[in-house]
């Protein structure tokens, strides 16, 4: 499954903000489709929301921008790319798939008076998988797309060239995806209702096979012991959604190996080790990862309706 894409892009485009960016980016698509006509499976554009947001609402990737419009622009450049580079790989390869590795999220109010803040940021959070599917956004969600800088004619792009068809939605579930919002407009994490009940609203939305294509533990301090109790309940949550109805096609860890300076989301580099993969550094596999090749030992050949898991 190659990843084209994954929260940076070349020098010489600038940001996210670069018009020029989804055509430019289409072209490599087509070029290493080319190079590559095996390949099968693809995420275009990684976490596009979360991509948007760290580069054009908190100004810590990128273009380093924190404004409404910065973050709109930024969206809908990356849904762009995200739907013109599937385009050109179905151009080479018609066969491929489209997992869209993104961010499932969710916005608690913290009282009465947050109510409307956190229904506008979870409109949001829905955006770029709006674009990418088609999907017709409500009313004030339109007004605020125009108020900050899309035309008609952008927004229906979108509408016009929906690649749902040859898609898998993926969602990515952290501890850190749950938040409350503040009527001041501060936004703390917490975790409340958990993978099953957030996805069940993004399947519910698009309906689309569901792939959950990202999780790892949340606490490095007793990682061996919390690490393994978080991917019993990632499973356990994954499979009570099979057994209600939505098709589920994968599980994945993330990631293979730990991680470095991920704990300051690569704003600090100290080369701080995270320790949150299946294995080390050296590849050496951790309790984590012993827990993960159990389970797909546990399981292979023994869920239905072609279950893929990873």
């Amino acid at each position: 499954m190659v990843d084209l894409c994954h929260f940076g892009l070349p020098d010489w485009l600038g940001d996210f903000q670069n018009p020029e960016f989804p055509h430019h980016f289409a072209e490599y698509a087509r070029a290493f489709a080319e190079r590559f006509p095996w390949v099968t499976l693809y995420t275009p554009v990684n976490e596009m929301y979360v991509t948007a947001k760290l580069s054009a609402i908190k100004g810590m990737w990128n273009e380093r921008l924190a404004s409404d419009q910065a973050f709109v622009t930024a969206v809908k450049h990356l849904a762009k790319a995200n739907i013109l580079a599937t385009q050109a790989i179905l151009q080479v390869q018609p066969q491929a798939h489209f997992i869209q590795s993104e961010s499932s999220e969710y916005y608690h109010p913290a009282g009465p008076d947050a109510m409307e803040w956190a229904r506008h940021l979870n409109e949001l959070r829905f955006l770029a998988l709006d674009f990418t599917y088609g999907y017709d956004v409500c009313g004030r969600t339109y007004e605020f797309l125009m108020d900050n800088g899309m035309t008609r004619e952008e927004y229906h792009f979108f509408l016009d060239n929906s690649v749902r068809t040859h898609c898998i939605m993926g969602n990515d579930y952290y501890a850190v995806n749950e938040h409350t919002a503040y009527a001041d407009g501060r936004v703390d994490v917490c975790e409340m209702f958990g993978y099953y009940v957030i996805t069940k609203q993004y399947y519910e939305r698009y309906r689309l096979p569901v792939m959950h294509t990202e999780t790892n533990n949340r606490d490095e301090g007793s990682q061996e012991k919390n690490a393994r109790v978080w991917l019993e309940k990632q499973w356990s949550n994954l499979m009570r959604l099979k057994a209600d109805g939505v098709p589920i096609l994968g599980f994945t860890w993330y990631s293979l190996i730990d991680q470095v300076d991920w704990d300051s989301s690569l704003t600090k580099e100290l080369g701080k080790v995270n320790r949150l993969g299946l294995c080390d550094l050296e590849r050496r596999i951790q309790p984590v990862g012993e827990a993960y090749r159990d389970l797909i030992r546990t399981w292979r050949g023994q869920v239905d309706g072609g279950f893929l898991c990873l």
